[in-house]
């Protein structure tokens, strides 16, 4: 468990801020129960993304790459928000928090009530066509029909490899980054670019804290890194702040 100490000074910083933001990764998903992408047991174990997860893939080897992602649907609908979700979203409520910025796709953060929630790499709750980019559900990419305007194939709405980042997230995370004046990032690695560049951006314009089971090869940009669990830190934090004491 955290010292108590950390979890405290954490609080306390939360508190003083007056635009407080945060960005969540793969450790927040994990803890709901979805794998992760590079830890052992993770969904690239022993496979080659670029095989199944890339633009590349996708017009090349589309029988094998929609199987991929019917598995990631399916994983979906057997996990739900956990508590560290829920904290977030009740931060937001009552003005501790302004955005949450998320290299997560499952939509999460909207399921336990987050309002201003930044996907910064997609959703695997959007899907379109391949050709004319026409709307559809996960459940007619299910369904394996084919567009009914251009008869083209579906996609997941995420960022693949070898594609940019969604413009008007990133744009509108970088805003809120130059209004913040605090910097909370929870449950990543900050191995991907360019979401791994925003504590950089951010760096000078108030203090970051870093909650994660290990320490990422930035973390001499962070005032505070707490180690461990997502939601049992970030419930430990919330019972103090719930009460005043911090």
């Amino acid at each position: 468990m955290q010292g108590k100490s950390e979890i405290i000074q954490l609080t306390q910083l939360l508190k003083k801020a007056s635009h407080a933001v945060a960005l969540t990764g793969a450790g927040m998903s994990t803890e709901s129960g979805l794998a992760d992408f590079r830890s052992p047991g993770g969904l690239w174990q022993g496979k080659d993304p670029m095989q199944l997860a890339s633009f590349q893939a996708m017009q090349d080897n589309y029988g094998e790459f929609r199987e991929f992602y019917l598995w990631r649907v399916q994983k979906l609908k057997e996990a739900a928000p956990h508590r560290g979700h829920q904290i977030l979203a009740e931060w937001e409520k009552e003005g501790f928090l302004k955005a949450v910025f998320t290299q997560n796709v499952d939509g999460f953060h909207q399921q336990a009530g987050s309002k201003e929630v930044l996907e910064l790499h997609g959703s695997l709750h959007r899907f379109s066509c391949v050709k004319c980019s026409a709307s559809f559900s996960p459940e007619e990419f299910e369904k394996d029909v084919a567009c009914a305007h251009c008869n083209g194939k579906l996609r997941p709405g995420v960022v693949l490899f070898g594609e940019g980042l969604p413009q008007k997230p990133w744009e509108e995370a970088t805003r809120h980054l130059e209004q913040a004046d605090f910097f909370l990032v929870v449950g990543t690695s900050l191995a991907v670019a360019p979401v791994n560049q925003l504590p950089l951006f951010f760096e000078g314009r108030g203090p970051q804290v870093l909650i994660n089971r290990e320490s990422p090869p930035l973390s001499s940009l962070f005032d505070l890194i707490l180690q461990g669990s997502a939601g049992e830190i970030l419930s430990q934090v919330n019972r103090i702040l719930k009460k005043g004491s911090a």
